[in-house]
């Protein structure tokens, strides 16, 4: 009897641990910039590992939030966490990058398929000093393109974005003016212009307001069939986004913890509105109720995502996959994390 309540007992314990780490559901919140990327990659592991990933696309500042409130299993945000804002989180988090991305300023004009912007002009816009697009400004760029005499109708984001600050920290590296005056950040104060909630919010509202222009992740400007304009880089050429753009941008000096706008590139081939988008976890994965089977997926399923196999989903929904050199890094980074001040993954 002994001998068969302690098989019974056994056998119970394994189909636990069994459940705990093949049937384990990991919850995640923030960026709508990788969103795609992120939901088509998590259904794939889900057949892979058996591990089921919720993920809520709140916006960067929202994942942020989450992950500081200790809700989820970890946070996405296009913007990384500045040394002081590091501080506020109740312990050490480390940065994930996944891929690269780049940043359209997309446009409705019917008839209009391509339009060329200089740094000083999108700027114009945005400030509100180009007001129609019928301006002399836009005609001298964009000679032969029949612009028609309408209101600019200006879309931004509601929410925390990092998104937004993507697009700002390119704006105030290409202008004092902007810099001085807006700044950058995942929320700014624009001058002009109406605002709408995640990229699928502002790509719908350019895709359904004629006359509008605003700045969305390219796969929802892909997606909504919207056009965007080819943007000037440093080194004077017109980009138009792309996977081979983004790329681009992304192969210059990286540091240790990945923590780098890639916007403003000076590559000559480089689309200039680009950068990263991490997920973003606790350094020691043992806080709160946490166990350590749940800590262990939560790594192997980061692991997984800058692995070859992940990053091949990454350029089929329309992102550029990272680096050889930046997925190693990222790899490194993850053998860093601990539970119980024990590193989980080898």
């Amino acid at each position: 009897m002994i001998k068969k309540n302690l098989f019974l007992g056994l056998l119970i314990l394994l189909v636990s641990i069994s459940s705990s780490v093949k049937g384990q559901t990991l919850s995640g919140a923030g960026a709508t910039f990788p969103e795609p990327f992120y939901n088509t990659a998590f259904r794939q592991y889900d057949q892979v590992a058996k591990v089921k990933v919720n993920y809520g696309g709140i916006g960067s500042g929202g994942g942020i939030r989450s992950l500081k409130d200790k809700v989820v299993d970890f946070g996405a945000s296009d913007a990384f966490l500045s040394n002081e804002e590091m501080k506020t989180m109740p312990a050490a988090i480390v940065h994930i990058p996944t891929c690269s991305g780049a940043v359209v300023v997309a446009y409705n004009l019917a008839g209009v398929r391509q339009i060329k912007l200089t740094p000083d002009a999108l700027i114009k816009i945005f400030m509100g000093a180009i007001k129609n697009w019928n301006d002399p400004t836009l005609r001298r760029l964009n000679p032969g393109v029949k612009f028609p005499n309408k209101a600019i109708t200006v879309v931004y984001r509601a929410d925390g974005s990092g998104t937004t600050n993507m697009f700002t920290d390119y704006l105030t590296k290409v202008s004092a003016v902007w810099k001085s005056r807006i700044g950058s950040g995942k929320t700014v104060r624009f001058p002009v212009g109406v605002a709408a909630k995640g990229n699928p919010g502002v790509a719908g509202v350019i895709r359904s307001t004629a006359g509008a222009i605003g700045y969305v992740g390219s796969e929802y400007a892909f997606a909504e069939k919207i056009s965007s304009a080819l943007i000037q880089n440093k080194s004077g050429r017109f980009i138009k986004a792309s996977i081979a753009s983004t790329s681009a941008a992304g192969k210059g000096h990286i540091p240790a913890d990945t923590r780098v706008m890639l916007t403003n590139s000076s590559a000559p081939t480089a689309y200039p509105i680009a950068g990263f988008t991490w997920l973003i976890i606790y350094k020691e994965q043992n806080y709160g109720n946490r166990t350590f089977a749940q800590a262990q997926q939560t790594l192997r399923l980061l692991d997984w995502m800058v692995s070859r196999n992940a990053q091949a989903f990454a350029s089929r929904t329309n992102y550029a996959p990272l680096p050889a050199s930046v997925a190693n890094r990222a790899k490194a980074i993850l053998r860093t994390v601990t539970y119980n001040g024990k590193k989980i993954l080898k």
